[in-house]
């Protein structure tokens, strides 16, 4: 019998919708629908399926992990601001007891000393790992990790 497909979750979080304008010195020139666009094709080599999602609203994200995460073999999350505060995210993401890297385009560490708040994720203790500073490749890494973990 052939192995079911793996199906994996990809949830950004808040204004990555203005990824390819916002702060580019930072968050680079390439736009969430390109990032999607390069998960989409790393999905489809890896013999994979893929749903992203973007919300600006806690409540949303949450309401989708929820719904979507059962039967999925795992969540590629860049919580963006909700890494710094959002405690409802992190019992959501232990709660769905399937495997979470969180994802973050930017190195968090490299920015803490001009934006304290940045040098703690309270996200971060629900993944099973953390990548940070590696831009887009960083969804690629993380699919990966998720795809070649033993179950």
């Amino acid at each position: 019998m052939p192995a079911a497909v793996k199906r994996l979750l990809v949830v950004n979080g808040p204004n990555l919708n203005l990824l390819g304008t916002r702060e580019p010195e930072i968050y680079g020139t390439t736009t969430l629908a390109e990032v999607e666009a390069m998960v989409r094709e790393h999905a489809a080599r890896m013999g994979c399926e893929v749903t992203c999602f973007q919300s600006n609203s806690e409540g949303a994200l949450l309401d989708f992990l929820q719904r979507e995460a059962p039967g999925s073999s795992g969540i590629v999350l860049n919580p963006a601001a909700f890494t710094h505060y959002s405690y409802a995210l992190y019992d959501c993401l232990k709660a769905l007891r399937i495997p979470v890297v969180e994802v973050h385009l930017s190195n968090l560490h490299a920015r803490a000393e001009r934006e304290r708040f940045r040098s703690r994720s309270v996200t971060a203790p629900a993944a099973a790992g953390v990548i940070t500073g590696l831009g887009p490749k960083g969804y690629l890494l993380a699919m990966e990790y998720l795809l070649d973990r033993d179950e």
